[in-house]
């Protein structure tokens, strides 16, 4: 899968989102490493807390089917549907993702021209998983 497949699911799964409050639509769509395609929305909540992020939604339905070896994820928002700029990973995502992954997974920030294509080490620098100490 290219990454430009990848991102075209990710704009396909903020169509999905449920965002009565904010109007922020957030797609992901997240590449394991055997090639299916996991894609995940924002799902909000009046409470605000029980909220869960797309990248989020995505991992978690992964998981659930046994998924444990991802490759890249690609992640797009924007207010109304209209992708504006970056919708980079909040840390909660940032620290759901490196429990899975490795400092050099690919995260595809999609914005109005394209995408960008960082690590998530790049994201979240300093960081550790189950199993890794602390520097």
């Amino acid at each position: 899968m290219t990454p430009e497949q990848l991102v075209e699911q990710a704009k396909e799964a903020m169509t999905h989102a449920y965002v009565p409050y904010s109007g922020y639509q957030v797609g992901a769509a997240l590449l394991c490493a055997d090639g299916t395609v996991y894609c995940g929305c924002n799902i909000e909540n009046a409470a605000y807390s029980p909220t869960n992020c797309a990248e989020r939604t995505a991992f978690f339905k992964a998981v659930y089917d046994g998924h444990r070896n991802f490759s890249a994820i690609a992640v797009c928002g924007g207010k109304d549907g209209v992708i504006k700029g970056a919708f980079p990973p909040c840390g909660v995502c940032r620290q759901v993702m490196r429990e899975f992954c490795s400092e050099d997974f690919l995260v595809y920030l999609v914005n109005d021209t394209g995408y960008e294509t960082v690590t998530l080490g790049e994201l979240l620098p300093h960081s550790f998983s189950a199993g890794e100490h602390m520097i």
